[in-house]
């Protein structure tokens, strides 16, 4: 059975990639935020960003866990469904690129943003071809080659990275007439993409090209489900980004979305956990479903993730004095929404989880009903919310959407497929956590010197290290497993 140490030592090295490329983005954030003239600027990016986060999903159309349930499920030639998976992802990118390009005016026209068609244009052509890429790294993941998918991640950081502080940074001072504006970004993300591709060609040759149409059916009857979840799942992570500059009045919006897209840069320690547990678990979970211990795996899983994306929360409220600066001070009024975004992720993760019971059961359609549920709570929330409360009714939309879609998944899962959770000592921690939260918050307000109050949130965040390892990682095992090797 696959176990518990595979499953560290990959989330780490995809974890790495992660944490390395977020880190460095991070650094996008200060630049864009303290080099951009107004708060509207950096909306804009973050509205763009938003809609083509979506059609990346609608592009891929589950095409990725498809791929991961095919791959195990087939005992034969298993270069088929991956030469099927490509053709049906490519022929639909391809397609989507041409139209684009064709019909490029009436889209961003259609998207608010007449005087601005390229930058729509870029970043709608980068998305085709990121779509098109999900199935060969889908495919470095199932060949455990996490090396490098996480060498190919870290590239298409470093080169936007280098690019974007070219633009925003040396150009400047290299030229003062230099015109700073958002359009570079979009500019940058298209050449670093298509670097990635030409990097991936070594997976999409060597083998034969075949269609199998009966496989194309049965996956396609397989991922419909995934792709209806998968749109209402980026619709939990995006929608309000997308209301908001058209709820409230655009300009007004924009601004405020300007300030909610740098907060939740911040907050978004929690995504990274998520999505490096995700790279790691999901190969993991399909190749050892058959295994009749199987279940226990899970269950321990989840627990050590809830209590690490918890000890990432306490550590990022922990140190907020110093993470603001990541942000220009024109933006860090919206900070108090970062605990709720963090939360709100954290119960994403505990989703994505228990969402193995039924893809492993080939019953996909209740992820489609879960993750429609909790989109449809999320949509409600922030319509009639944000004309009132502007960005802070996202974060709550946010929160109130995951918690719906994970508390339905869990209870009918345990119906269906049912896995012993340790919910106890799940609960204790999430009590803990909450604990510490209201106390970090106290000192917050109590405290007036940063380094204080930093010096009494490091105590609260080691006291919570303490409790993990003396309840889940006692070092008295680990020198007992030493011994044994």
């Amino acid at each position: 059975m696959a176990s518990i140490k595979g499953l560290v030592k990959d989330t780490a090295i995809y974890g790495l990639s992660s944490i390395i490329g977020r880190f460095l983005n991070y650094l996008m954030v200060p630049l864009y935020t303290y080099t951009l003239k107004s708060c509207s600027d950096y909306g804009i990016y973050n509205d763009i960003y938003a809609q083509t986060a979506l059609l990346l999903v609608i592009l891929t159309f589950g095409m990725e866990t498809t791929f991961f349930r095919f791959m195990n499920k087939e005992d034969g030639d298993k270069m088929r469904i991956y030469s099927t998976a490509l053709i049906m992802v490519g022929g639909v990118c391809l397609t989507f690129a041409i139209l684009v390009l064709a019909f490029i005016s009436p889209i961003a026209s259609l998207l608010d943003y007449p005087n601005h068609k390229w930058y729509v244009g870029l970043m709608f052509l980068t998305v085709a071809q990121d779509a098109f890429q999900a199935i060969p790294f889908a495919y470095l993941r199932y060949k455990h080659r996490p090396y490098k998918f996480a060498g190919l991640k870290l590239l298409f950081i470093f080169l936007s990275v280098g690019l974007n502080l070219v633009a925003y940074w040396l150009m400047p001072k290299i030229d003062p007439s230099w015109e700073i504006h958002i359009g570079y970004a979009f500019a940058i993300n298209l050449i670093c993409t298509s670097i990635i591709s030409l990097c991936l060609i070594s997976e999409l040759v060597g083998f034969k090209w075949r269609f199998d149409t009966q496989k194309c059916k049965e996956m396609l009857r397989y991922s419909w489900p995934l792709l209806v979840l998968g749109i209402a799942g980026i619709l939990n992570q995006v929608a309000g980004q997308m209301m908001l500059p058209r709820i409230l009045d655009p300009e007004e919006g924009r601004r405020q979305l300007g300030i909610y897209g740098a907060c939740i840069k911040i907050a978004m320690i929690m995504a990274l956990i998520t999505q490096a547990f995700r790279f790691a678990y999901e190969p993991i979970v399909f190749g050892s479903a058959k295994d009749k211990n199987s279940k226990a795996f899970y269950a321990q899983a989840m627990k050590y993730f809830v209590i690490f994306t918890l000890l990432a929360f306490l550590c990022v409220v922990a140190y907020m004095d110093v993470l603001q600066f990541i942000i220009e001070e024109k933006y860090r009024e919206g900070l108090g929404i970062i605990p709720i975004v963090m939360a709100a992720e954290i119960m994403m993760g505990i989703y994505f989880n228990l969402s193995f019971w039924y893809k492993l059961i080939d019953k996909t359609l209740w992820g489609a009903v879960f993750s429609l549920t909790g989109c449809a709570v999320l949509l409600l929330v922030n319509y009639f919310f944000i004309p009132q409360f502007g960005y802070t009714a996202c974060a709550w939309a946010g929160f109130a959407g995951y918690g719906v879609a994970m508390l339905f998944s869990y209870f009918v899962g345990q119906q269906k497929n049912r896995i012993d959770y340790n919910l106890k000592s799940i609960f204790t921690y999430i009590l803990l956590t909450i604990v510490f939260f209201a106390a970090m918050q106290y000192v917050a307000s109590a405290v007036n010197s940063n380094i204080l109050r930093m010096v009494i949130n490091t105590a609260f965040v080691l006291l919570f290290v303490a409790y993990i390892l003396h309840r889940d990682l006692p070092l008295s095992k680990m020198k007992t497993i030493r011994k044994k090797r």
